[in-house]
C-alpha cells in the first residue's frame, strides 16, 4: 500500500450561479450537479488516479449516498476495507456555490464523518503500517487526527496535514510531527492571525509556523502557484496558465497527486510542480473528483509546456 487517507468523504451538492442571492431574496441559478467530494476522498481519488495504491479509512451514513460512496471509491480502486457505515446517521455533504469567475463558496454537513474515531485506526492499524504516507484534513474530529499523527510518529510513517477547514483551535505540538503542512493562503491567515495579501506576507505567516517548529509549509495559492518555507528555505513554484471553469477540489487535487509523487520519486519539489499542473488541468473543468485528469491526461499537458 502506498498511501492511506483517513479523513472525509462528501456528496458534493453543486449550484452553478450568476451570483449569491442576498438575505430573503429567491434567485433562479443556471444549473446544478451532484457529484462525490469530501476532502479526504478527493485526495484518495487523485492519488488513485495517478496510479497509487490507496485505503482509506473514512465513515459513511447509512442513507441514500452511503453505497455509492463506497462503490465510487472501489470503482478507483480504492481500498475500502476500513470505510464503514454508522448507523441512523446522514452521510457528510457539501453544499458548494460557484460564481461565473469560478469562485466557489462551501458550507459543510459532517454527518458520519464526525463518527470516525480514534478506534477506527486502531482497526486498520495492520494495513496503516505497510503505508508510505499517511494523509489527514480536519473534516473529522481534531482526537482523531491527533491520534493518527502520533500513531504514524511511532510507527516512522511520514504525514501530510491538510488543515482544511482551518480552525484557531489546532494544536500545533501534534503539527510539528507532521512531515508536511498544506494550507492555503485563508486557511494560513486563520491558523496564524497574520494577514496574506501579498506574497510577502504568506511567505511570513508560514515561516512563523516554521519557527514554532513545523517541518515543511507548502502553501498553495491558486493562480500565484505555491510557496514552500522550510527553516532552511523559501521556494515559490509558479501555477500552470489555464482558463479556469470550476476552482472546487483544485486543493485536493494539489495533494492527492503531490502525495503521489512523493512516494513514487522522494523529490519534493518536484511534486509540487507537477502537482501544480495536475490542479491547474482539474479547475478547467467542472465539478470535484471528475475534474481530476488521468496520468494519460497529465502527461500530454506537462509534455505541452
Amino acid at each position: 500500500m502506498d498511501i492511506a487517507i483517513i479523513g472525509s468523504n462528501m456528496v458534493d451538492l453543486i449550484t452553478y450561479v450568476d451570483r449569491i442571492p442576498k438575505e430573503g431574496e429567491t434567485l433562479e441559478a443556471p444549473s446544478f450537479e451532484m457529484g462525490y467530494g469530501g476532502k479526504g476522498a478527493n485526495q484518495a481519488v487523485a492519488a488513485a488516479k495517478l496510479g497509487s495504491k490507496v485505503m482509506m479509512v473514512t465513515k459513511v451514513g447509512d442513507d441514500i449516498f452511503a453505497d455509492n460512496t463506497i462503490k465510487n471509491l472501489q470503482e478507483y480502486g480504492i481500498d475500502t476495507e476500513f470505510s464503514s457505515k454508522v448507523p441512523k446517521t446522514p452521510s457528510g455533504v457539501a453544499p458548494i456555490f460557484v460564481n461565473p469567475q469560478s469562485k466557489n463558496r462551501i458550507l459543510i454537513v459532517k454527518g458520519a464523518n464526525q463518527y470516525l474515531l480514534p478506534e477506527d485506526i486502531d482497526r486498520a492499524t495492520n494495513k496503516l503500517k505497510q503505508c508510505s504516507l499517511i494523509v489527514l484534513q480536519l473534516e473529522v474530529p481534531l482526537s482523531t487526527i491527533y491520534y493518527a499523527i502520533d500513531f504514524a510518529y511511532k510507527n516512522h510513517i511520514p504525514v501530510l496535514l491538510n488543515p482544511a477547514p482551518a480552525t484557531p483551535d489546532l494544536d500545533f505540538h501534534s503539527v510539528c510531527k507532521c512531515d508536511f503542512f498544506v494550507p492555503n493562503e485563508t486557511e494560513l491567515e486563520i491558523l496564524t492571525g497574520m494577514p496574506v495579501e501579498t506574497e510577502e506576507q504568506v511567505q511570513a505567516a508560514a515561516a512563523k509556523l516554521v519557527d514554532n517548529g513545523v517541518k515543511n509549509v507548502i502553501v498553495t495559492m491558486g493562480e500565484r502557484g505555491v510557496l514552500w518555507v522550510t527553516k532552511e528555505k523559501v521556494q515559490r513554484v509558479a501555477s500552470y496558465q489555464v482558463d479556469a471553469i470550476d476552482t472546487t477540489g483544485a486543493g485536493d487535487a494539489f495533494i492527492g497527486c503531490f502525495s503521489h509523487f512523493y512516494v513514487k520519486e522522494k523529490d519534493i519539489r518536484k511534486a509540487i510542480t507537477i502537482a501544480n499542473a495536475f490542479a491547474g488541468l482539474s479547475v478547467t473543468r467542472r465539478g470535484t473528483q471528475k475534474s481530476y485528469p488521468t496520468k494519460e491526461e497529465l502527461e500530454t499537458f506537462l509534455s505541452s509546456q
